[in-house]
């Protein structure tokens, strides 16, 4: 039947109005994670481990981007520490903190995470789910 799917998310595309900037931050931040480019095109760069889970491009319209309020992309951290790289290299290439890396005991015992507000105004989060908590 092929390769198991784990996730109900084909991707998710985030627009910037600085692309450049926009791929230096990703190109890093998500590193700390495993991740790299999969994919790319003129103005639009994917992210995954394997699969173009993640998006960052110019509106295809020729719009501003805009951020979702109330929206923010989470990626899956494998330990502790690579949230804290995700959220110390985040901060080193302009994003700010909205959320220091930390356990959340209101998101339940096993987790523990970070939140970014990228260059663009995007809400980013790194979260570790420890499975000996849950």
């Amino acid at each position: 039947m092929g390769t198991e799917i784990t996730s109900i998310v084909s991707h998710i595309s985030i627009g910037t109005n600085n692309f450049d900037r926009a791929v230096e931050f990703y190109d890093k931040v998500l590193s700390t994670l495993g991740c790299e480019q999969v994919m790319s095109y003129p103005g639009a760069v994917a992210y995954g481990k394997g699969l173009p889970e993640f998006w960052v491009q110019t509106p295809i319209n020729g719009e501003p981007a805009t951020i979702g309020n109330g929206s923010h992309v989470g990626f899956i951290a494998t330990t502790k520490q690579e949230v804290h790289a995700f959220h110390e290299v985040a901060l080193s290439l302009g994003g700010t903190d909205d959320g220091a890396p930390g356990p959340r005991p209101d998101y339940g015992d096993a987790y523990y995470g970070c939140f970014i507000i990228d260059i663009d105004g995007n809400k980013i989060e790194a979260t570790y789910w420890d499975e000996d908590k849950t």
